[in-house]
């Protein structure tokens, strides 16, 4: 077998490594450098980006209307709130919110009654 020089390598010898081996452009050994997931953020942001304009161009590019829209927030509200310990705990991180801004609007620190 062949290391990435184009050394043989025995099999004794692959392997053997202390863990700090690295694959091509710095990448742990063992890790495809092939693929839209290995590529850097802006890499990917870059792509998508051409993709996006191109299918506007081409006019496949899906816009919502304000109907779909409507219709994706409900269903996502309905299963959000499902779950009663998700909406109870959001129901007081709203009401401490609403306690601080009373407590601190009148400026000397005290509660109004």
């Amino acid at each position: 077998m062949q290391d990435s020089n184009g050394d043989r390598v025995d099999a004794g010898e692959r392997g053997m490594g202390d863990g700090a081996e690295s694959g091509s452009a710095g990448r742990p050994a063992g890790r495809s450098n092939r693929g839209f997931a290995s590529m850097d953020r802006e890499r990917q942001r870059e792509i998508a980006s051409k993709g996006g304009r191109a299918a506007h161009r081409k006019g496949t590019a899906h816009q919502w209307s304000a109907d779909e829209a409507r219709e994706a927030g409900r269903k996502g509200g309905t299963s959000v709130s499902k779950d009663r310990e998700h909406m109870a705990a959001i129901g007081r991180e709203g009401g401490a919110s609403a306690h601080r801004r009373t407590r601190n609007s009148n400026g000397d620190g005290e509660q109004r009654s």
